[in-house]
């Protein structure tokens, strides 16, 4: 994360689903402070409780995760959060429970989001983005080789994990991903 902080990314979100309560907070905590100072926020996923407690921007709700008007009343009005939705309903349900941005996707075939079913593909990202009015990126297969069919669409940005893993150079590849650009 620190790379991805240092090359100016926008958002990084701590996502560590096996790591228990305490050793997750201090792991938040030191990526709050790798933040300090840039333009980074810094998200939570699943663990509001670990977000709140380390005074992170937010947190981000998978499906199986606690409900966002649950979360939204533990943390208050100005506390971020964000849904994982995997199809219009999902994104419009998501949206009227209170969610201030989304994750639509997987977009793009990937193993990791195999189990949510086949990828949507651009024309369904289009029509959830005509409903939509919160902020949404795109998630899943996301690579910088598949970023120009999402150039032009009103997408807040993009979201990847496999992308960074495999990256020779964090630097380059958030310079490359910018959808907006």
């Amino acid at each position: 994360m620190r790379e991805a902080i240092a090359a100016g990314a926008e958002r990084v979100q701590v996502r560590e689903k096996d790591l228990p309560g305490r050793p997750l907070l201090a792991l938040v905590r030191s990526v709050l402070a790798e933040a300090e100072g840039s333009r980074t926020t810094v998200f939570v996923n699943d663990r509001v409780d670990v977000a709140l407690a380390a005074a992170a921007q937010g947190a981000h709700l998978g499906r199986a995760g606690l409900p966002v008007e649950t979360a939204r009343r533990m943390s208050g009005e100005d506390f971020v959060i964000g849904a994982s939705t995997h199809s219009l309903e999902e994104a419009i349900d998501a949206q009227e429970r209170g969610a201030d941005y989304l994750f639509v996707g997987p977009i793009f075939p990937t193993p990791s989001k195999a189990a949510f079913g086949e990828p949507l593909g651009i024309p369904r990202l289009e029509s959830i983005l005509r409903r939509i009015r919160i902020p949404v990126y795109a998630i899943g297969g996301i690579t910088p080789e598949r970023l120009q069919p999402l150039r032009g669409l009103p997408l807040t940005g993009v979201a990847m994990i496999s992308a960074f893993v495999r990256a020779r150079s964090v630097k380059e590849l958030v310079q490359r991903v910018r959808v907006g650009d």
